[in-house]
């Protein structure tokens, strides 16, 4: 679990204590999302067809990621807040730091999936009271993490939150949203993300996924991959990486370079044309998504966003295999490259 500092909402009270939660939202959300392009460019380093079950984990963590920046986003425009995805501060910068001052001795770079690369996936994602289990205990050292900072919304009272549901994404469209009305449910969508988005003290299982299907939290279901085995209940109703197998081969995984930036190529050529054509889609993709979360959240602008995702998933995938520069493998570098600035 992405852990925040402690002082981001400490010893505040009314209008200052409302603001500050607003600055932790956006922070929240900012932190999601800057996961996210760690996340494939790891899921597009694999060659298509191997490494399925490794592919399918990855997958399965962009989309939940992607589903906690929009709860993260319900609960803001509950409480007044106007999220902002389309901006060029809500694109972080790859090799660097994580928004908002946290995992500060952590350097998060854009790489091809390995096992070290897994490493920083899982300390990205460590449960708050982690379980320990067999064949791949985790420290149960207490940590200070997101959820503790949105005890400060149960203060606010519901009076701090719209009368009627404001700027909402509704489960209608996507799967697992929850629709913020009063306190109760603004901290039910923050659970989600805290406890059964990353499991719990007592369980490594989430509860209720966007998929409709109970599977194991973020950190537990990377956990998976460096154990090799699926995380599984056991006779006795403890837990342990005795299911079946997930195999990972290195040979599987494409050789792209680390950290690219489109600057590093020349006007022109083929590899800044192939820059020049992800780097935009991507940037729409974030337009699109702040659209969604305010105050179009309907049935066109849900079906634009998918239509940016599958074309960015191609053009990455075009750039990894060669095909975009012929007999070159090269990576996405997730650069704000707005194709129309807005005001």
């Amino acid at each position: 679990m992405i852990r925040l500092e402690r002082s981001t909402v400490a010893g505040l009270e009314g209008e200052s204590l409302l603001l500050a939660v607003h600055g932790a939202l956006q922070s929240a959300i900012e932190l999601e999302h800057a996961t996210i392009p760690l996340y494939l460019y790891a899921l597009f380093s694999l060659r298509e067809g191997e490494n399925r079950e490794v592919a399918a984990i990855l997958r399965s963590v962009v989309v939940e990621e992607m589903l906690h920046m929009v709860l993260l986003a319900n609960v803001g425009n509950a409480l007044g807040a106007r999220p902002r995805l389309f901006t060029p501060s809500f694109v972080p910068r790859y090799p660097g730091r994580l928004p908002g001052g946290v995992e500060k001795q952590l350097t998060v770079r854009l790489r091809a999936f390995s096992l070290g690369q897994l490493r920083v996936f899982i300390d990205l994602e460590e449960s708050r009271d982690p379980l320990s289990l067999r064949a791949g205990a985790v420290d149960d050292e207490p940590t200070t993490t997101i959820g503790e900072f949105y005890a400060a919304i149960a203060a606010l009272g519901d009076g701090a939150l719209a009368d009627e549901p404001r700027r909402q994404v509704g489960p209608d469209l996507m799967g697992g949203a929850i629709v913020v009305r009063d306190v109760a449910t603004a901290l039910d969508a923050l659970d989600t993300i805290v406890e059964k988005g990353e499991g719990t003290g007592t369980s490594p299982e989430e509860v209720d996924g966007p998929s409709g299907a109970n599977d194991v939290a973020h950190f537990y279901r990377l956990c998976q991959i460096r154990e090799g085995r699926a995380l599984v209940r056991t006779a006795d109703a403890t837990y342990a990486f005795a299911g079946a197998a997930i195999p990972f081969e290195l040979n599987g995984v494409l050789a792209l370079p680390d950290d690219l930036r489109a600057r590093d190529y020349r006007t022109g050529s083929a590899e800044r044309r192939a820059m020049d054509a992800v780097n935009p889609t991507y940037t729409s993709l974030l337009a699109q998504l702040d659209d969604l979360v305010n105050g179009h959240a309907d049935a066109a602008c849900f079906p634009r966003a998918l239509t940016l995702m599958a074309s960015l998933a191609s053009r990455v995938r075009a750039m990894a295999n060669g095909t975009a520069v012929p007999g070159r493998a090269l990576g996405p570098s997730f650069e704000y490259q707005p194709v129309r600035p807005r005001g």
